[in-house]
């Protein structure tokens, strides 16, 4: 489904078409999903998350500025979602400082554990330093399109996420995760 198609739907359901929002919702929700799971590490919040986003743009349509992509928008809501879930929550348990050696442990079990570093490391990034790392390398999406869900330049999204990825950088340094050379 293109842009223009997008449109149509908003445009079919400001008109009274309450079907048409199914299809951006069928369009859109394993992306939201994913986002806020990645944003907010579990997946009960992520599905509410989720389900907020769907029920405030469906109540806020109407405000929506239709030279600006629908999903940039609808991203901009979601990630406002995370952050006042996250914003609720009391932050997570701190990583233990040690690490277990990685001697005679199995491929597998070690990607699992520095997939695992790096999600507590991205939960210790400042909200908007993790939305642009997760918008850039989780969703693929361009500086451009960033810039648009964000409401920044794209010159501003590649400083921040330059910034953001340094700052994660000094994360996982800091909780022992090295760089393989």
């Amino acid at each position: 489904m293109s842009d223009r198609e997008d449109q149509v739907l908003v445009s079919r359901t400001l008109a009274g078409d309450r079907n048409a929002f199914g299809g951006l919702v069928d369009k859109y929700q394993k992306a939201v999903f994913n986002l806020a799971l990645r944003m907010v590490q579990d997946r009960d919040d992520a599905e509410d998350i989720a389900q907020h986003t769907f029920v405030k743009a469906f109540s806020r349509l109407s405000s929506f500025n239709e030279s600006f992509r629908f999903f940039s928008w609808l991203y901009r809501i979601a990630l406002n979602e995370c952050a006042n879930c996250l914003n609720r929550r009391k932050r997570h348990e701190p990583l233990s400082e040690t690490l277990a050696s990685d001697e005679g442990r199995e491929a597998a079990e070690i990607e699992s554990d520095e997939q695992r570093f790096l999600q507590e490391a991205l939960a210790d990034l400042q909200e908007g330093d993790r939305a642009l790392v997760l918008l850039k390398h989780s969703e693929g999406r361009s500086y451009e399109e960033i810039g648009e869900i964000l409401g920044i330049s794209a010159q501003k999204v590649k400083s921040r996420l330059f910034s953001a990825r340094l700052k994660l950088r000094e994360i996982l340094l800091r909780k022992g995760v090295r760089a393989n050379a």
